[in-house]
């Protein structure tokens, strides 16, 4: 490579799946399989014209049917990645925070433990494992998953502890793009919604 070329760069691109009737009412959803609702299909094709331009080198997809069906709806067959299936509430699915907090104030993902579900140190390693690999082949990768799996992953690839994912409100049908600034990894866009211009084709 001359020393006028730029090593090739890696971007994540990420885009939380379409609505389903859990996710309208806030129930934490993991391992239950349920569907896009009539809204959720829409938001997902709405994402097509937005990513159709985008040139991508691979696409990756969470194996549960709401991530899945998005991704198809946007355009797209993806390859199924294990890893960035959404966290694993344990007991707690099905069920809201506002639920939860009656019996455990305060209770948060980010800060309290999930009975019978996954650590954050346990959802860390895995999402680790997939910034390892995109980082590692480079080029566009495009990421179709779950809220809190994608702000775990958003965390992990800035370099920051799994509860930072916090802070990376993320909403359904949504896409956002991570990369890299002269070797510090960068938010370059976040929680796009549906009319928003994908950059760089």
């Amino acid at each position: 490579m001359s020393a006028e070329q730029e090593p090739e760069t890696a971007e994540l691109w990420l885009v939380r799946h379409g609505e389903t009737e859990w996710s309208r009412s806030w129930k934490h959803t993991s391992v239950t399989d349920v569907e896009l609702t009539d809204l959720g299909r829409e938001q997902a094709e709405a994402l097509r014209p937005q990513l159709s331009g985008v040139r991508f080198d691979r696409v990756w997809s969470s194996p549960r049917r709401r991530a899945l069906v998005t991704a198809e709806l946007a355009g797209f067959e993806p390859e199924v990645v294990e890893d960035v299936v959404e966290w694993n509430y344990g007991e707690y699915e099905g069920i809201t925070t506002q639920q939860i907090r009656q019996t455990v104030p305060d209770w948060t993902v980010w800060s309290h433990p999930t009975p019978g579900g996954e650590t954050a140190e346990q959802v860390g390693a895995r999402l680790d494992r997939v910034v390892e690999r995109a980082r590692s082949l480079g080029g566009r990768t495009l990421v179709f998953a779950h809220a809190h799996s994608l702000r775990v992953l958003a965390a992990r690839w800035l370099g920051l502890e799994v509860a930072d994912g916090r802070v990376f409100a993320i909403d359904t049908a949504t896409y956002s793009v991570l990369g890299d600034d002269r070797g510090q990894p960068v938010v370059q866009q976040w929680n796009v919604q549906q009319g928003g211009r994908a950059s760089r084709a």
